[in-house]
């Protein structure tokens, strides 16, 4: 009769827990309370991205096109596509009724499918031949913004491209960009130096198709008031009467994004000595840097042996090949930026001024030091001879924000033309602003060449049709530069989320550091080296004039032979040490990756299986305390 009635106690308290659940369950999903427990919040909007959403003036349609069922999506992408519902949803509850949000499943044959490929959805193919649809199609009347396919490898872009995308069918006209370039970057129809024409460069033509680009003299008294944004490139052999221009344009709340350069490559002048060769153009802002707290040496570009290209005679190690180490992983310009050529570019030395804010976009490794531009382009040991890195890392592309003073707190700068003139010039132009209304942004690159076509795509003619396809990203970062800046304040605000993937930086640090004692040892032996040749001519000398007219100036002597010998055994010795602390540093790394991976897959189920052993141990020893304490009754 007990046992009995202990099952249906039992079963009843199943069917009560049970019902409790599923209206605890029902009820939170009533309530409009979230909580986002995640490390990187990966589920909280962006300051910036509400802004946009909030600021909605009429409703915007977002289309989510996502495969369902079983067989439609691979397992590894299912839950990549559950988190982009889960943002839109997200983007939902901060818009409201301005935002409506359709979702689809375009299953093969049907007519949603059709409704997918008139949107311009893509669908993306598997091994197996099957396809699946993941994008998501952004309107407002007739105005259309696509993300044709979803990738998993921009999850940390997922909330700027949609609120991009939301922000331009929210605008009825382009956004205007000026250029302002000393290079002939919309093309030329004749060169007087080359005596030929020139074609816009590719990235021209790629600004033209986003935005309304117009070209700005570099010369100009003014920038026309509807040029919220200006792209900067080689401001070369500038007066100050331009960098006034530029100021006052930042001061009145324009983005200006500047690319400067110690030594254009691609921009070669003549030499002012005669049989000397060519060499590549400076630029520089030295007023407008000053008063931002910014230091750029145009005769010093930066040698950086960590990101050095070639290899051999051919290591050049003022030619960068920057990797995803270099660049901010947490900023939307720079998050998704895997490779940038960097030739014969510079770095800056910053210390914002007052009420502005660095941040770093692009950086050198630390072990890198500046070299005069005068042997940028030497290679092989010669560019290594004396390389002594000072271990510290520089900016090479960074932006400031906040609010700007004036470069020039007295004014418009004379120009050497009459006072009465220069007063009448004055008063018809636009009064003087000293100091910015709001906060603003500037972005600062320094190299120029990684904009040419040169550097940045590989130009192909198949078949009569003239093909580009990008060599590396540098394309990809000015365009992320200016789409950013050209967005408004909230997209510049708003930092690259979080991603699932941890990189492994302990061991990047162990192997900078390795390579840091590498370069080390040498410079100590070429520092040896260079001791004992100081002290073989020392030798040389005591022998006396003599000797060396007799002709046995080639004729070693014993003291010679033994420095020899002894700077041969160093040199063997230190090629010992290097290869120990290569071995060494692999060992590390290898025995570091090893223990992280035991970490992340065994050690949540140990604890959980040391946890149950705790519970059933004091289990067990709470039974026998009863156990006893009935004994003892009894």
């Amino acid at each position: 009769m007990k046992k009995n009635q202990a099952l249906l106690y039992s079963a009843v308290g199943l069917a009560a827990l049970f019902l409790i659940l599923v209206a605890v369950n029902y009820l939170a999903s009533l309530a409009a309370v979230r909580a986002d427990l995640t490390e990187g919040r990966l589920y909280t909007l962006s300051d910036g991205t509400k802004k946009i959403l909030r600021g909605l003036q009429a409703p915007v349609k977002v289309k989510l096109y996502i495969s369902q069922g079983e067989q439609a999506m691979p397992v590894q992408l299912r839950s990549f596509a559950q988190r982009v519902d889960d943002m839109v949803r997200e983007f939902k509850s901060v818009a409201g009724t301005n935002l409506v949000i359709e979702k689809y499943n375009p299953r093969p044959d049907s007519e949603q499918e059709e409704a997918a490929q008139l949107d311009g959805v893509e669908a993306q193919q598997l091994a197996s031949g099957e396809q699946f649809y993941l994008g998501v199609a952004v309107t407002q009347l007739d105005r259309k913004q696509l993300i044709a396919a979803v990738s998993p490898q921009r999850e940390r872009l997922l909330e700027y491209d949609l609120a991009r995308a939301i922000a331009r069918v929210g605008s009825a006209e382009r956004p205007s960009l000026g250029l302002m370039s000393g290079l002939p970057v919309l093309g030329e129809r004749f060169n007087p130096m080359t005596r030929q024409s020139s074609e816009p460069w590719v990235l021209a033509n790629e600004l033209k198709r986003d935005f309304n680009l117009r070209q700005v003299n570099m010369m100009a008294e003014s920038i026309d008031k509807d040029i919220n944004v200006l792209l900067l490139i080689h401001p070369r052999d500038v007066p100050e009467s331009v960098e006034y221009v530029l100021d006052q344009f930042v001061m009145r709340g324009g983005k200006l994004i500047a690319f400067v350069d110690p030594y254009a490559y691609f921009d070669q002048q003549p030499s002012p000595m005669p049989g000397a060769s060519a060499g590549g153009s400076t630029s520089n802002l030295p007023r407008l840097f000053k008063a931002w707290g910014v230091e750029f040496n145009p005769g010093k570009v930066i040698a950086d042996v960590v990101y050095a290209s070639g290899g051999g005679n051919r290591l050049t190690p003022t030619v960068l090949t920057l990797n995803r180490t270099a660049f901010n992983r947490d900023d939307v310009s720079t998050s998704q930026i895997e490779t940038l050529l960097y030739a014969f570019g510079g770095a800056f030395e910053v210390k914002p001024a007052d009420g502005l804010k660095l941040t770093e976009l692009v950086r050198s490794s630390p072990n890198a030091m500046l070299v005069d531009n005068v042997v940028a382009t030497v290679s092989g040991e010669a560019a290594m001879k004396g390389f002594q890195p000072d271990n510290r890392s520089r900016p090479l592309a960074l932006r400031l924000s906040g609010k700007f003073k004036s470069a020039f707190p007295e004014g418009k700068p004379k120009d050497g033309a009459p006072a009465a003139k220069e007063a009448k010039k004055a008063a018809a132009g636009p009064a003087h602003i000293a100091q910015a209304a709001a906060e603003n942004s500037v972005v600062l690159v320094a190299d120029v060449d990684m904009l040419n076509d040169g550097a940045a795509v590989d130009i192909q003619e198949v078949f009569g049709r003239r093909i580009i396809v990008p060599s590396n990203g540098n394309l990809a970062f000015a365009q992320g530069l200016v789409e950013q800046v050209a967005s408004g304040d909230a997209l510049i605000s708003l930092q690259s989320r979080a991603s699932a993937l941890r990189p492994l930086t302990v061991v990047r640090e162990m192997e900078a550091e390795a390579q840091k004692q590498y370069f080390g040892r040498l410079k100590a032996l070429e520092d040896e080296r260079q001791k004992t040749l100081e002290k073989l001519q020392e030798l040389q000398q005591a022998r006396g004039p003599a000797a060396q007219a007799k002709g046995s100036a080639q004729i070693l002597s014993p003291e010679q032979q033994a420095e020899i010998e002894n700077l041969r055994k160093t040199a063997t010795r230190t090629q010992v040490e290097l290869k120990e602390l290569r071995k060494n540093l692999r060992q590390d790394a290898e025995s570091l990756v090893f223990w992280t991976k035991v970490a992340n897959i065994a050690l949540m189920p140990l604890l959980v299986a040391l946890a149950g052993l705790l519970v059933a141990l004091l289990r067990r020893s709470r039974r026998a305390a009863i156990a006893n304490r009935g004994a003892a009754a009894a």
